[in-house]
């Protein structure tokens, strides 16, 4: 991704070949790591409520209101 995902809280998956815990049209909330993304992965924390690594071409990330962002917030 060209803009760091620092900026981001929130993605939207658009792939999940191989990820039972990722749901395709589904906003997600990362966790920056970048470490991570600079090995082309996010650190998401995904529908078992734990975070894990997925590759960064599976998920968009979402520039949201800070009302949604408040809304959809898991940890801080």
């Amino acid at each position: 991704m060209a803009e760091k995902t620092k900026n981001y809280r929130f993605a939207l998956c658009i792939e999940n070949r191989d990820c039972e815990d990722l749901e395709k049209r589904k906003i997600y909330q990362i966790v920056p790591d970048e470490d991570v993304e600079k090995e082309g992965y996010l650190r998401v924390i995904d529908e078992s409520g734990e975070d894990y690594l997925y590759p960064q071409s599976y998920l968009i990330p979402l520039h949201l209101p800070r009302e949604a962002e408040a809304a959809l917030q898991l940890v801080e």
